[in-house]
């Protein structure tokens, strides 16, 4: 399976979220659910956790990734994920990466090479 590397860093095809849309398994969506309420303070339901990955316009994304202002700003900036952004970083990538330093990593490698 080819790398799919969201807006914000995030390995999309690596997310546990993608992999069980992938397996339409309801177990993990429900303990990804929860792990990720408390992990992004943020009150996810197990049929919130659906996705195709944050690049697959038109298919399912987390409830999230439909109003993340990342994903917005990527999308209309037409960049392949924000590591090609000359304001990289940003304020809206910062406050994710402080819960996903995965994800800076990924996009620090990607501004770096190029």
């Amino acid at each position: 399976m080819k790398e799919m590397v969201a807006y914000c860093g995030i390995v999309c095809t690596e997310c546990p979220t993608y992999q069980a849309t992938q397996k339409n398994d309801n177990q993990a969506r429900v303990k990804i659910a929860e792990e990720w309420s408390k992990r992004y303070q943020h009150a996810f339901q197990p049929e919130d956790i659906n996705c195709e990955g944050c690049l697959a316009a038109g298919r399912s994304q987390v409830a999230y990734c439909l109003i993340c202002d990342i994903r917005k700003c990527g999308s209309q900036r037409k960049l392949v994920n924000c590591g090609y952004c000359s304001e990289y970083p940003c304020d809206k990538v910062n406050k994710l990466h402080s819960a996903a330093p995965e994800a800076r990593a990924k996009l620090d490698a990607v501004k770096n090479n190029s």
